[in-house]
């Protein structure tokens, strides 16, 4: 059995409780034993993507210590908190070397759960069943450009029974959800979420999915608004479909 540690995000913890439940269920099938570090909050991002770099420390201050204390891969179901775990958090303590070296060693075991699936399991096909839905995947910014997030999720989905993936014209774009960006500057971050949504349904596709909550939360409601049937689902949930016989 493998141990690892779920950081299971804000946006997971708050709103998005199915999505946890899925990634526990789909490591589990896999051979993993889930830990769930109880004390664990925020990782500091929000704080820090806005230049409040006090905040951030005393948040992630927090978090490396909490996960400094446990043992194996620390998986986590957002590309973004995994890109300010593993290359933001350290920085932070530029100047001060023990919470630098824990902030280190913390990041050297983080892992975003697509990549950890493909990457560390060498999993390529979850045993999932998806019948008759046809899928297009959305590839967030800090994941995908930051940590080389994409290859991972797109196999994952390409091996499901049953669900037919289809390429999402200017994929690389931004969703225009970029965190507090979209409440600072919500008619910039409408236009460019609209310019995506027209995108997506010009797959013909009836199911959305990512790898980060924070992007989907934001398109989903995008989709509502114009009346869309399209489903929007984190990669965790698709792969926690039925199990092939």
């Amino acid at each position: 059995m493998v141990k690892v540690q779920l950081f299971v995000t804000c946006l997971v913890d708050s709103f998005f409780p199915e999505v946890g439940e899925a990634v526990v269920d789909v490591l589990e099938r896999h051979g993993c034993t889930v830990e769930f570090p109880f004390d664990q909050t925020c990782c500091g991002q929000p704080a820090f993507n806005v230049g409040y770099h006090d905040q951030a420390r005393e948040m992630a201050q927090h978090t490396i210590e909490v996960l400094d204390a446990t043992e194996g891969t620390i998986v986590v179901p957002s590309g973004s908190c995994a890109d300010m775990m593993i290359n933001h958090t350290p920085e932070l303590f530029d100047g001060n070397d023990e919470l630098r070296g824990a902030a280190e060693r913390v990041s050297a075991r983080v892992k975003e759960f697509s990549s950890f699936l493909v990457d560390e399991l060498g999993i390529t096909d979850a045993g999932a069943v998806c019948a008759g839905r046809t899928a297009t995947y959305h590839p967030s910014c800090h994941g995908f450009r930051n940590l080389g997030i994409r290859v991972q999720p797109e196999t994952l989905l390409d091996h499901v029974s049953g669900l037919e993936r289809v390429d999402l014209p200017d994929a690389e774009t931004c969703c225009g959800f970029g965190g507090l960006f979209s409440v600072e500057l919500p008619e910039v971050s409408a236009s460019i979420m609209s310019t995506k949504l027209t995108n997506v349904e010009a797959t013909g596709a009836n199911l959305l999915v990512g790898v980060d909550v924070s992007c989907l939360m934001h398109l989903a409601g995008g989709l509502r608004r114009r009346g869309s049937t399209i489903e929007v689902k984190h990669i965790a949930e698709v792969l926690n479909g039925e199990p092939a016989s």
